[in-house]
């Protein structure tokens, strides 16, 4: 695959594996995300895409973990042989020294890489993420705030954001030397100078301010121009993806557009939420007020010792309005005033006990109503839930640039109720009001 192959990424979730495989897909770079490191059989199946994700976990992970497990993940990107090999982070940047450190993932993607410098890119204005001067911005409903005054990741129930400026939230995860390409830098004459500077040795890690379309190509720009001839690990959002995307469709490597055949409408859906996000909160009452039924759900019965039971009696309940031609949703919270994640926390592997039965809730419904279409919200809840489904890979079904991040996938599996899967999987805070909707309308 190293002949053809422009990317290799891990993803720290589900949701933002699917993210980079849309924007990646959208300019016309054929992507496949495997859910598993895959065999040669599975891999084969795909050897005709130029990039090639595997969706992780690492974003609600320890350190301990991110040893054990990010090392040989990384082992494998770097075996693909592709140009850049990219660690995908969340575009708001919420991790911590215990949970999901970028840091730490840095320090072994530059270590496997054997790499001096690791350039870091985190805005991408398709999401509405924006840095300036190395603080981070991002837009909720019609505003746009900075990160540590966000409405939603200010009060993340995990890894709160409280401070704006990148370079100090990630100095508390690592000891690596932080850098920084400024706008005022990024748009200067001596650009190429500060670049090669800061990447040659000067910095460890070397963060790029994007808050612009004339930046974010200047940018993809740098990265593909320093690129080694072995590799190059890069991390950070999306925001990747979409400024190399800028360079290679500038340099006829990609088209920079692609065709989707229309999904048309389906008669109902099932949909799983464990987010708390206000953004989905938003979703979930206009979905019941547009079709779809609600199931409120007790975590608590979820991950306890009768939590099989509390499976069966969920299936049961929303199985009654899919048998009466009704799209239903279950959840665990309707936002953060009703977020009772925090009494799981203190339980061994509450939370990702949590996505596991929510997938087998869905599993469930999917199978015995043969469904064709899915959703699964939050972005922990989907790594989860979906290693559940059996599902070997995804492949883009139909990207939605209205609410970019989220798009409708295809799920590829030796399960036959589970090929061909139709199933988008949404970060808590992506998306408009009308997400749910749009799904199953397909429109």
């Amino acid at each position: 695959m190293s002949d053809t192959l422009l990317l290799g990424y891990y993803g720290d979730d589900l949701t933002g594996s699917t993210d980079v495989m849309e924007a990646l897909s959208l300019g016309g770079a054929k992507t496949v995300l495997f859910t598993r490191i895959p065999d040669e059989a599975l891999r084969a199946r795909f050897a005709d895409c130029r990039a090639v994700g595997l969706a992780g976990t690492s974003r609600s992970e320890t350190p301990a973990w991110m040893d054990a497990n990010l090392r040989p993940a990384f082992t494998w990107l770097k075996q693909l042989g592709a140009a850049i090999s990219h660690y995908k982070i969340c575009s708001t940047f919420d991790s911590s020294p215990a949970i999901g450190s970028i840091g730490k993932a840095i320090e072994l993607g530059r270590d496997v890489f054997s790499q001096t410098s690791v350039p870091l890119v985190v805005g991408a204005q398709q999401l509405k993420r924006y840095t300036a001067f190395g603080h981070l911005f991002a837009g909720y409903q019609d505003r746009t705030y900075r990160i540590d005054r966000h409405p939603v990741m200010s009060r993340h129930p995990v890894t709160p954001m409280h401070d704006s400026d990148l370079t100090r939230h990630l100095a508390a995860q690592t000891d690596l030397r932080i850098g920084l390409i400024d706008l005022a830098t990024l748009q200067s004459p001596g650009r190429t100078a500060a670049v090669d500077r800061l990447l040659g040795g000067d910095a460890d890690v070397v963060l790029f301010d994007v808050a612009s379309p004339e930046t974010q190509r200047l940018v993809g720009a740098e990265i593909w121009r320093t690129r080694r001839p072995d590799g190059t690990f890069v991390a950070g959002s999306s925001g990747i993806e979409y400024a190399l995307m800028t360079e290679w469709t500038a340099s006829g490597i990609v088209p920079g557009t692609a065709s989707f055949a229309p999904v048309g409408s389906v008669d109902r859906i099932a949909a799983v939420s464990g987010s708390c996000s206000l953004t989905t909160e938003r979703q979930i009452r206009h979905a019941l007020q547009h079709g779809f039924d609600g199931v409120a759900l007790d975590l608590l019965e979820l991950v306890g010792d009768d939590g099989e039971n509390a499976v069966l009696r969920s299936v049961e309940t929303a199985r009654a309005s899919l048998t009466a031609g009704r799209s239903v949703i279950l959840y665990t919270a309707l936002g953060p005033e009703t977020d009772r994640g925090g009494e799981i926390a203190t339980r061994a592997d509450g939370r990702n006990r949590l996505g596991r039965a929510l997938g087998d809730i869905l599993g469930a419904l999917i199978r015995q109503e043969r469904l064709g279409r899915a959703v699964i919200a939050g972005g922990d809840t989907s790594s989860h839930a979906l290693g559940q489904l059996g599902v070997d890979a995804l492949t883009v079904r139909m990207p939605l640039p209205q609410t970019p991040g989220s798009p409708l996938c295809v799920a590829h599996s030796t399960d036959q109720a589970i090929d061909g899967l139709e199933i988008a999987l949404k970060g808590g805070q992506i998306g408009t009001d009308s997400y749910f909707s749009f799904i199953r309308d397909g429109a």
